[in-house]
């Protein structure tokens, strides 16, 4: 018997010293005790949950170095590398995971439209039901603060930048022309269907080092990345027709939409100020084809879409008017990967390639043009921890336009290659959930003038509250002189603009208040010697000029029932030298004071949503050649109220009725003045309006879906 004793004894020793107690306290960055961390050894089933003093304690079997993991949510997961003996009394402090919801976002500058983005202004239901946006997602974006009211283009102004500053990137490739091209004073509209995107992000300033060649305002659409279900879309308008359909299997889907505009029709029973030979029609088709893969996403998307018009335009000069004829056709394939690499790293690439043939007769002249362009990009991103990650990449840019003038049976050919190449890097770093940085550098290469310039970015955001922050931003940014420059001097450098931006935002309970005060300076911008630029004009880049102000936005969908409205309001300062203004002055197309109201609100009872959009600008600069003075006079302010009405006959079909300038506002874009004085001496003059006071549509709306419920009210 003492002899079995004196066996157990010793095996119970022997057990004992092959045992280790691991203990110690997880503590946070204040000194907080964290209760109910899992602590752990890696590979293992030995570990403890921390009590409510924070302390764990347990023992392992295990010998040598040793991987112990600190895990807790919301905070970053730990490692220590040591000997198991080593592992006591530790004292353990965990770091916030800046990926949190609450951590501050860098926001200076830029408008969110994403049902993912922690921030969002707008969502992208409302792009397409803003009323006076007429289904077209620029004209929602007009209502946002930092744009110019100029409603005969009908493009994207920012900030005191003319719309060719602004630069469009579908899935991060660029779109070379996103615009359908139109006569003087009818506002042009986006080539793209507004439901294949869910996600955009509006820059007006301070953009990412990741995009180049743009003075003032990038805009970033991304495209659906998984349709929810199969389902047909048919629509039956009062100015045409569309159909699609969505088709999905197990790691693939694909997407196609058809539409006919013809405007003949809506002519005959509204005619407007136009004598149209042959009135507006046009066709589009597109596709997107999506296929996932173990580790990412491949998408291919491609649209054609062709259009003409013949009409005479008014003119003071001309008595019979001016005759107008276009003939457009524009193809544009954009193929984009994303995916995952391990280890933190992931892959972005995308190639795009657009051509666009335009045909245009102005009386007796024709101008027939033809660009082929394209745009390669490879980016990869490494996340580190939740506290820094870094994104560089590469892209070149390609542009082939050639364009052929004929005048008295007099043929005269234009044209310019050009190939720009960019690097960039740039890099996130979080220091705690109030403090945030990204800093950035991009290089570009301008082939047609050797031109290599540097253009750092960056951007602070500090989180002043739990639900306010301020931002501030600053960038270099440079660009491209245009094509209507290009095609007559390749030798002109680069135009140039620094940005200066402070943002503070507050968001609280569906309400979102932003202000923003911005500074933009403009260097080596084009000049040119004639009225207009031609082949023997005199180029130099001796332009400058600068844009400044504040813009305002308020969006509240909680404190009225079933209502969402938002409001928006711009004060801009600015003058420029550029082109061939004789002196500094405020452009043409700048409106010092831009105020929009957005109101959308469900009515239960009548299964309706309704909607007002209101517009308001002050005047513009102009001429007049009866006085001494450039661009000193403005016109009369803009006004516009729009209105919009979308009934569900079915939770599948829809009866949708819009007005535009519902109120008839005779709202005046500026003045054509006589080329020679009359017998007074002055100069007579008409004004320019649009061909239309008011523009109303009607449209029927139907969707086949599976779960039977979906519909296109998104679509409007």
């Amino acid at each position: 018997m003492r002899i079995l004793f004196s066996f157990f004894f010793l095996f119970m020793s022997l057990m004992t010293n092959s045992q280790t107690t691991i203990n110690g306290s997880v503590v946070d960055s204040k000194n907080q005790i964290i209760p109910g961390a899992n602590v752990h050894l890696e590979g293992t089933y030995d570990g403890a949950t921390t009590d409510e003093y924070g302390h764990f304690s347990f023992t392992t079997e295990e010998e040598g170095s040793q991987v112990l993991l600190i895990s807790y949510m919301s905070y970053e997961t730990k490692t220590i590398v040591a000997e198991v003996s080593q592992l006591k009394d530790l004292k353990i402090t965990l770091r916030e995971d800046m990926g949190a919801l609450d951590t501050v976002v860098i926001s200076a500058g830029s408008f969110e439209a994403n049902d993912n983005s922690k921030v969002s202004v707008l969502k992208p239901l409302d792009v397409v039901t803003t009323a006076s946006a007429l289904g077209d997602f620029v004209g929602a974006l007009q209502t946002l603060p930092g744009t110019s009211t100029v409603a005969e283009d009908g493009r994207l102004f920012v900030r005191g930048g003319d719309a060719n500053e602004t630069q469009i990137f579908i899935d991060g490739i660029r779109v070379f022309t996103p615009y359908t091209p139109t006569a003087n004073n009818t506002p042009t509209r986006g080539r793209y269907s507004p439901f294949l995107f869910d996600g955009i992000t509006f820059s007006t300033g301070g953009y990412s080092a990741e995009y180049g060649n743009a003075l003032s305002s990038v805009l970033l659409l991304n495209t659906v990345d998984e349709p929810d279900q199969e389902k047909t879309d048919i629509g039956i308008m009062s100015v045409g027709g569309s159909l699609g359909h969505t088709e999905k299997w197990e790691k693939t889907s694909l997407s196609v939409n058809a539409s006919y505009i013809n405007l003949a029709p809506y002519i005959a029973l509204f005619p407007d100020r136009n004598e149209w030979e042959k009135p507006y029609q046009g066709a589009q088709g597109e596709a997107v084809f999506r296929q996932k893969a173990n580790s990412g996403m491949l998408k291919f998307y491609a649209a054609f879409d062709a259009s003409n018009f013949d009409l005479n335009q008014e003119d003071i000069n001309d008595p019979n008017g001016v005759d107008f004829k276009l003939n457009n056709k524009n193809f544009y394939a954009n193929s984009s990967y994303q995916g995952t690499l391990g280890q933190g790293w992931s892959l972005n690439t995308g190639l795009s390639y657009t051509i666009t043939n335009t045909d245009i007769g102005i009386n007796t002249d024709d101008i027939s043009n033809k660009e082929n362009s394209a745009h390669f990009k490879l980016k990869f991103k490494k996340r580190f921890n939740s506290r820094f990650k870094i994104n560089f990449g590469a892209e070149h840019f390609v542009t082939d336009f050639d364009e052929d003038y004929i005048s008295e049976n007099m043929l005269s050919r234009y044209g310019f290659k050009s190939n720009n190449s960019a690097a960039f890097v740039e890099s996130d770093i979080i220091f705690s959930k109030n403090l945030a940085l990204k800093l950035g550098m991009r290089t570009d290469h301008y082939a047609l003038s050797d031109q290599l310039n540097f253009a750092p970015r960056a951007s602070l955001a500090y989180k002043t509250s739990k639900n306010g922050q301020l931002s501030v931003a600053y960038g270099d940014f440079y660009q491209n002189a245009n094509n209507d420059i290009l095609k007559f001097s390749d030798t002109v450098i680069p135009e140039q603009a620094k940005h200066y931006i402070m943002n503070y935002q507050y968001v609280n309970n569906g309400r979102l208040f932003r202000a923003e005060l911005y500074r933009k300076d403009y260097n080596n911008l084009v000049k040119f010697d004639a009225d207009f630029p031609d082949l023997n004009s005199v180029y130099t880049n001796g332009g400058d000029g600068y844009a400044q102000g504040l813009d305002v936005f308020w969006r509240d969908n909680t404190s009225i029932k079933n209502m969402d409205y938002w409001i928006s309001y711009s004060y801009l300062d600015t003058e420029r030298d550029y082109r061939n203004f004789p002196i500094a002055a405020q452009p043409n197309f700048a409106n010092t004071h831009n105020f929009s109201a957005v109101t959308k609100y469900w009515i239960e009872d009548w299964k309706s949503q309704v909607g007002f959009a209101y517009t308001f600008a002050s005047g513009r600069p102009y001429t007049n050649p009866n006085t001494n003075d450039f661009l000193s006079e403005t016109t009369k302010s803009f006004n516009n109220l729009s209105v919009n009405w979308a009934y569900l006959l079915s939770p599948q079909k829809i009866l949708y009725l819009s007005v535009n300038n519902v109120l008839g506002f005779s709202n005046v874009y500026g003045y054509q003045y006589a080329n020679t004085p009359n017998a007074d001496g002055n100069f007579n003059r008409r004004a320019l309006k649009p061909a239309a006071d008011s523009f109303f549509f009607v449209g029927f709306f139907w969707t086949i879906s599976d779960d039977g419920k979906d519909n296109q009210l998104d679509n409007l």
